[in-house]
């Protein structure tokens, strides 16, 4: 006889190839993870929500370790061995500069506070993205929540039919909701011009046809539900999945992933890359009520020929990011939405024999924008080659606890982990950066 677990691990998937047969529903990448073990392990408190100015979150996140020295901390005077072929240019804030390869985001530094003193103990790629996006190191025992995923925990959901969390283009190793319940997970989204892919009812397949294969599926779970359903969160999380894409299906909110309703303006102005498609759908979803998307832009990990890559990368960001900011604030958004801009590490001031620049955790730039942030400013210093963090230094968990601040949610909420170990969205000693809020 089977044992229960190869049972449940049967179930599983059977249910992931149902989903897939008759719904067009498919489970990969982030999705993947509600599936996992350590998904359903945890039992957090439930926490009451806050009510801070901003109520969107759109995290734009720089992987590969963008270096600070050729977009947000310039430092002209320090000669080629340090700026290489990179000059400063002023921007629309008197005493600030950016890397000449950020001219449209020059013209927007006053909704910009930059945070020029992270600081950061993981040098490699991996758990340099999972510390900015969580908060706390990365251990085998555990996974923590990204930011995302506590805004959507911390807060109640503000449209029923969309997910709170929606994540696009981002890597397979992003934590998503950690040790929350499988419905803080985020829905991930590869190509935003593509749309929600596989999230339309065949053609083929008739409104009552349709029907009778859900009342299958409820005629096949029902022994198995009554058995499980109380007990095993697993098996409630597999019925939320299929309410909830049922309900998507049949929603006109499922038009806020298609990007082909927008004037050829708007694709003009953010431009024709996929981050620049992420950024248009990550204001497309803040408008229908999502609270919490991550875009990413990979590729900047320039161990050689770093001002070649610069100028292939540099103006993909500048044009998309630029625009958001645009976008967001001509649409009345702006105040009600935080952008944020992260990457894992830095990239070492002196630049390499080979026109590179390597690993830097020692200090590196991030930036907020909207949701309260004050505008035209910089909070923290670096040294004259941007070396060492002279003043007001900021760590991971500080920069969290300041997503948290500009939510109106309280960082040191506690929430326990099915092991009853006490987490916070700040991480354990992380405060918020109060000098960057108007």
């Amino acid at each position: 006889m089977k044992s229960n677990k190869l049972n449940e691990l049967s179930r599983r998937d059977f249910l992931a190839t149902t989903a897939r047969t008759c719904f067009g529903v498919t489970i990969g990448g982030s999705m993947a993870n509600l599936f996992s073990a350590s998904a359903f392990a945890a039992d957090p408190a439930v926490v009451a929500a806050g009510g801070g100015k901003a109520k969107h979150l759109i995290y734009l996140f720089m992987s590969g370790g963008m270096s600070h020295i050729d977009t947000f901390d310039p430092k002209p005077e320090a000669g080629s061995d340090i700026m290489g072929e990179t000059k400063a240019i002023k921007t629309n804030v008197d005493g600030i500069q950016f890397g000449s390869l950020l001219p449209k985001l020059a013209q927007q530094a006053d909704k910009m506070a930059l945070i020029r003193s992270m600081n950061s103990t993981q040098g490699a790629h991996g758990p340099g993205r999972y510390f900015m996006r969580t908060g706390y190191a990365q251990r085998a025992s555990i996974v923590h929540p990204s930011s995302a995923a506590w805004v959507n925990k911390l807060t109640s959901p503000m449209n029923d039919t969309l997910p709170g969390f929606v994540t696009i283009n981002c890597n397979n190793d992003h934590p998503g909701a950690g040790f929350f319940e499988p419905k803080f997970q985020p829905l991930p989204v590869e190509k935003p011009e593509e749309g929600l892919k596989n999230s339309h009812q065949r053609k083929e397949v008739t409104d009552s046809e349709f029907e009778k294969q859900l009342k299958l599926r409820r005629i096949l779970d029902a022994e198995f539900d009554a058995k499980y359903h109380e007990g095993h969160k697993e098996t409630r999380a597999y019925n939320e999945i299929y309410d909830s894409a049922v309900r998507l299906m049949k929603s006109e909110d499922l038009e806020a992933f298609d990007l082909s309703n927008e004037p050829k303006e708007v694709h003009a102005l953010y431009g024709a890359t996929t981050f620049s498609k992420g950024c248009l759908l990550a204001r497309r979803l803040v408008e229908r009520g999502v609270r919490s998307i991550e875009v990413e832009l990979g590729g900047f990990d320039w161990h050689a020929d770093n001002f070649v890559e610069a100028e292939n990368k540099l103006p993909i960001l500048d044009q998309a990011l630029s625009a958001l900011l645009i976008d967001l604030k001509a649409k009345g958004l702006l105040d009600s939405t935080l952008v944020v801009l992260a990457t894992e590490f830095g990239r070492t001031p002196k630049v390499t024999g080979n026109a590179g620049r390597n690993h830097f955790p020692k200090a590196f730039t991030t930036l907020m924008a909207g949701g309260g942030i004050k505008g035209g400013m910089a909070y923290g210093t670096t040294d004259k080659t941007a070396a060492e963090v002279t003043e007001n230094k900021v760590n991971a968990g500080d920069f969290n606890a300041t997503i948290a601040h500009a939510m109106g949610l309280k960082h040191d909420q506690i929430v326990y982990s099915s092991s009853k170990r006490p987490f916070k969205m700040g991480s354990q000693h992380g405060s918020p950066i109060q000098g960057i809020f108007a």
